[in-house]
């Protein structure tokens, strides 16, 4: 067994605390903005995410079909998320990738801790808590379980839970069913930049070399949901991401200036732009900043998958077609690791900023 590098949230949030410990709590400017999320859900006034219906993204009737494509595409650029429905994966398989997930965290912790990862060694596919890798030392809220799950070839099922029976198959079906509703939308998003249908697609890695990365992230009741947060402000590094959860909200948008919790709607599945999708389209489409509140009364769980083009083999730069005199490049040439070792940089840069700004 795998010794565990830090307390797992879980085990903190069951341990009977009335106060959550320092490295949990935000910083006074981000402590203004956190709200109760119940409430937050509630409000209908300001804008609402974006719902949209797929049923006719490939209808044989040209004029019924542009509609839901210019409707995707609308949605993509101009907030960079959407509630996805009618999307064409099944209620059942969606229940039941669900069912597995809750499951394997309802499981005792040392039951877990069998699949844990190592961050520091660089294995970092299995169960995990998040290391501080900020200035301040912060922490989230939440506990986890990462790992790749499509291509098939390119699975390690040595860390995928045996316990229960069904994770295996359903989130093997629910994989490859998302790959195919993500070339559905890489066809949309290319034809909305004037692009031949498969070229976004191309562009990250294909068939065979776009990855496809399961984080299940576990945010367990918290004393004080008003000092910490699930997930800290970030944009996705992804081509596109997909998440289900489990209908408790959480989820909150950083849309013209403020932020905006997204309302629970059924049986949808939530789609987010990436960065590598603005990048390749210079920034017509958004990948949108967003966070992850927690709560004092109900677990949020959330299966967030991440399409995400190879690390080394594709130079992310904005096509040559979306790039004119009038609209120059808007984002240096970079591969994907390059990406993230920029975000990881800046984020670091901006804590020792915010650090210094505060004594």
């Amino acid at each position: 067994m795998v010794t565990s590098v830090a307390p797992r949230v879980e085990s903190l949030a069951s341990s009977g605390i009335q106060a959550i410990p320092k490295e949990y709590v935000r910083p006074q400017e981000e402590l203004n903005s956190i709200g109760n999320v119940f409430e937050e859900e509630k409000n209908n006034l300001g804008p609402q995410v974006p719902t949209i219906d797929l049923k006719n993204i490939e209808s044989p009737d040209e004029a019924v079909r542009e509609k839901c494509r210019e409707e995707l595409k609308k949605a993509a650029m101009e907030w960079g998320v959407m509630h996805l429905v009618n999307h064409g994966i099944s209620d059942d398989l969606l229940d039941r990738v669900k069912k597995a997930g809750k499951i394997f965290f309802d499981l005792p912790i040392e039951e877990k801790e069998k699949y844990a990862n190592e961050q520091v060694s660089g294995q970092i596919q299995g169960y995990g808590s998040k290391l501080a890798n900020n200035a301040s030392g912060q922490l989230e809220w939440e506990d986890y379980f990462f790992h790749l799950v499509y291509p098939e070839e390119k699975r390690d099922m040595s860390i995928w839970p045996r316990t229960p029976s069904d994770y295996i198959e359903a989130t093997k079906e629910y994989a490859k069913q998302l790959r195919v509703l993500a070339t559905k939308v890489f066809s949309v998003l290319s034809l909305g930049l004037g692009l031949e249908e498969g070229r976004l697609e191309k562009e990250v890695g294909g068939l065979e070399e776009l990855l496809l990365q399961m984080k299940i992230n576990y945010y367990p009741i918290c004393p004080q949901p008003e000092l910490a947060l699930g997930v800290e402000a970030h944009t996705d590094i992804s081509a596109l991401t997909f998440i289900l959860h489990n209908m408790v909200p959480g989820l909150q948008l950083f849309y013209q200036g403020k932020w905006v919790t997204a309302k629970c709607v059924p049986n949808s599945i939530i789609m987010h732009i990436g960065d590598t999708i603005e990048i390749l389209s210079n920034g017509k489409y958004k990948s949108i900043l967003h966070r992850g509140l927690v709560n004092k009364e109900k677990v949020r769980i959330s299966w967030a998958v991440f399409c995400e083009p190879p690390k080394e083999k594709i130079i992310l730069k904005p096509l040559p077609e979306v790039v004119s005199e009038a609209e120059p490049p808007l984002y240096p040439p970079r591969t994907f690791a390059q990406h993230i070792q920029h975000k990881l940089f800046r984020k670091t840069q901006d804590a020792a900023l915010s650090a210094a700004a505060l004594k």
